[in-house]
């Protein structure tokens, strides 16, 4: 579960302020294919069984090894994790939806808006996890201000890493957007630009790179660490205590009618203890901000707003 899991890049750009991400990656996080069938298997289903002694969980990536240290904490407390490996960003929210998982871990905040909008999901955060970065290298430049006028860009092009791509990009005073620009925004918005940007699939900002296609480029952390980019390649990065990315907090997530349910109290806990964001910190490089001071209802109040502003783009 790597950054952006937000990473996470699925999504049909028809106008994107008004449809963001129905599939990603993170997010941070890795091409997505597997379906909930060829994974979900036999045995027990999570949701509807509400057994309180056990916790089935949908993760993009369930052999981490933060995840045998959280089983080991949570059966201390007398509950039974199981994590389920999907790698379709899709079915780890249907799952849930459906009862055949309990709760998922993989997206953060606006791509959860997306699903619940568009895909008449009621899900909804019960705990945060991290915020990891979406930042600029470049091989070229050791500086946003050695790039000239007319450097071409590279940044994802599914819509959620789009917005928040051109957002990194005007704080870095490469470009400017309409109205100062929010979760939403698209090339549309731009008003002025020093670059040319190049959007690409997220799995491709690496290699715009390192091909010479583009002199610098905005790239998740998974990407950049599966492509072998170092932070010493870093020339700008988002500063991960900054408010305005509520948005793209990544968090456990349940479906509406179970958020109650004390488990995730037990979950959450255990998720945020010294080992478990020990391995996770180490899994990430260092590259995240961990978010356990966000409650439920924090959480869920930053889902209705964005819900609401993507309603109303519709």
């Amino acid at each position: 579960m790597r950054g952006v899991r937000d990473s996470l890049s699925l999504v049909n750009n028809s106008r994107a302020k008004n449809k963001i991400l129905s599939a990603i990656g993170v997010l941070a996080a890795g091409a997505l294919t597997l379906s909930m069938a060829a994974c979900a298997g036999g045995g027990d289903t999570g949701g509807d069984t509400a057994d309180e002694t056990k916790i089935v969980l949908g993760a993009d990536d369930g052999t981490e090894q933060h995840w045998t240290i959280l089983k080991e904490k949570l059966a201390d407390e007398g509950i039974e994790l199981e994590v389920r490996t999907i790698t379709d960003a899709v079915q780890l929210n249907q799952g849930v939806q459906d009862g055949e998982l309990d709760v998922n871990l993989f997206q953060h905040l606006i791509f959860l808006s997306d699903f619940n909008v568009n895909s008449g999901g009621t899900l909804v955060p019960v705990g945060a996890t991290a915020v990891y970065p979406l930042a600029l290298y470049s091989e070229q430049y050791k500086s946003v201000e050695e790039i000239p006028d007319g450097a071409t860009v590279a940044l994802p092009n599914n819509p959620t890493n789009l917005a928040r791509a051109l957002l990194n990009l005007q704080r870095a005073g490469l470009l400017e957007l309409e109205g100062g620009g929010d979760a939403f925004s698209t090339e549309a918005d731009i008003t002025s630009s020093k670059i040319e940007i190049l959007p690409v699939d997220s799995n491709q900002t690496v290699t715009a790179l390192k091909d010479g296609s583009a002199q610098a480029a905005i790239v998740n952390n998974t990407q950049a660490q599966k492509g072998g980019l170092g932070d010493d390649l870093i020339i700008f990065k988002e500063d991960l205590d900054n408010p305005e990315l509520a948005p793209y907090i990544n968090a456990f997530v349940v479906k509406d009618e179970n958020k109650d349910d004390p488990r995730w109290e037990k979950l959450i806990e255990a998720y945020h203890s010294t080992e478990v964001e020990e391995a996770v910190t180490e899994l990430n490089q260092g590259n995240l901000q961990f978010k356990g001071d966000w409650t439920a209802a924090d959480l869920q109040k930053e889902l209705t707003g964005l819900e609401d502003k993507l309603r109303e783009q519709q």
